[in-house]
């Protein structure tokens, strides 16, 4: 590939990056795009709604403890005829009309107080599982922030080692044609410098990949992310104790807040059912009227209108139901004890996850440090082969090789860098401690894109 060649491929790009960057299209932070994220992403609405639903339960089993009032009525008409001995037969029609004002409180109905307090441990859980998936939002968006911000780090890279090994190709071609490079040389140049383009195809093709999973998740693509600035390192875990957070993960994550409150609710639903064999008790109390403006029977054919009240104690107890209590009192003592198993499981893994994460953010920074060393040596070692090249000390492919290494070296540590950082969220959401404030924090860490460095092409014979 020639110079020239890449640099029609360089303008074009620039080109569709212009084109890009229309009317929808700017720039954006990481807080920006939480924002974005949490209106337009339908996973972390539906869980909002599920929470709307969850907590309507409430209300609903606490009307179960309080009075009721309600009203019957009925209105009809009759007609007829009746006939007395040795008296014709006479028709008759009329009308009448009836009412019922009733008052229901319940007095002791233990199974409706259960169910009020397994309906509030429910609520409770869905309090949980929504805050587990605000965090499992923040880390999503967060992941596909940071992955196209990794995917456009690696296409500079790749476009600086494509440029960089287009101008060896080059220096290898003016070499052989001074009779001091083999066309081996040549040959391995052009080959290297192929690679190296298809290598930045490949990666324009990943950051498009990218940019179309951000864009699922907020709405929008924007053009521009902030980034890390190169001094910047992900802040250690504080306390930097593995075990520390595998106990805040086991104590406070969502998943085992909300696994705790479903074994609350289902320890409700147990007592609930075994109180179904017990009495119940109500306090009715009716006032009602009838009117009819006639009747059949009376020859004197008169209206009557009555009006009574009555209060009475209702008391109810299932003595045989065929065995349908027990088999309900047996299905919720099976449901309660896979709550208790859904929980140790919920507080393993919360475990397990904050180990891993904190595994990852120590082990991140440690690789970050050995990169940024390989990355700063990278740069030496290619200005070094280059100069020797000139000087004919060094042979064409020591400097394809230090090229290569040092892309190599620029793209895994652009990579450890954020992953470093997502590993930090991913702790933080093990333990619980992941929120608006967090991200804030991280995104306090990013600043607009700097031009990419690139080192200067030599002048090579």
């Amino acid at each position: 590939m020639s110079a020239g060649t890449f640099r029609m491929g360089a303008a074009a790009l620039a080109l569709v990056a212009m084109a890009a960057s229309g009317p929808t299209a700017r720039g954006a932070n990481l807080l920006e795009t939480y924002q974005q994220a949490q209106s337009n992403d339908a996973v972390f609405e539906s869980a909002g709604f599920a929470l709307q639903a969850a907590q309507q339960k409430v209300p609903q089993a606490h009307s179960a403890l309080l009075p009721s009032l309600g009203v019957n009525g009925a209105a009809g008409g009759t007609s007829g005829g009746t006939s007395y001995t040795g008296t014709p037969e006479v028709s008759r029609s009329f009308k009448s009309y009836t009412w019922t004002l009733q008052l229901s409180q319940p007095v002791l109905h233990v199974e409706n107080t259960l169910a009020y307090d397994a309906s509030k441990a429910l609520a409770q859980q869905a309090v949980a599982q929504y805050a587990q998936a605000r965090q499992e939002l923040i880390v999503r968006v967060a992941q596909a922030y940071f992955d196209v911000v990794v995917a456009e780090e690696a296409v500079t890279a790749a476009t600086a080692q494509a440029r960089a090994l287009a101008e060896q190709q080059q220096a290898a071609s003016r070499s052989f044609s001074a009779g001091v490079a083999s066309v081996t040389d040549v040959d391995d140049s052009r080959s290297r410098a192929a690679l190296a383009e298809s290598q930045r195809v490949a990666a324009l093709d990943d950051l498009d990949g990218k940019r179309a999973a951000l864009q699922a998740v907020t709405g929008s693509e924007p053009s521009e992310l902030a980034v890390l600035s190169p001094e910047q390192m992900p802040p250690d875990p504080r306390p930097r104790e593995a075990g520390t957070w595998a106990d805040r993960a086991r104590q406070s994550n969502p998943a085992v807040v909300a696994a705790r409150a479903a074994v609350d609710a289902a320890d409700f639903e147990l007592q609930r059912t075994r109180s179904l064999r017990l009495p119940s008790v109500d306090l009715i109390a009716e006032y009602g009227g009838n009117y009819s403006s006639g009747n059949i029977i009376n020859p004197a054919n008169y209206g009557t209108r009555v009006h009574d009240a009555q209060v009475s104690l209702q008391f109810s107890m299932p003595l045989l139901d065929g065995g349908g209590l027990q088999a309900q009192v047996g299905e919720a003592r099976a449901k309660q004890r896979k709550a208790q198993a859904d929980l140790n499981v919920a507080e393993r893994q919360a475990a397990l996850d904050a180990r891993q994460a904190y595994g990852g953010v120590v082990n991140g920074i440690a690789q970050i440090s050995a990169l940024q060393a390989a990355v700063d040596a990278g740069r030496n070692a290619v200005k070094g082969n280059r100069i020797g090249y000139g000087l004919g000390i060094r042979i064409n492919s020591d400097v394809l090789n230090a090229e290569q290494q040092l892309y190599s070296a620029r793209r895994d540590l652009a990579k450890a860098r954020y992953d470093t950082l997502l590993q930090g969220l991913k702790l933080k959401a093990a333990a619980g401690e992941l929120d608006d404030a967090q991200v804030q924090a991280v995104n306090a860490m990013l600043t607009r894109p700097q031009p990419a460095d690139s080192d200067p092409p030599l002048s090579l014979r």
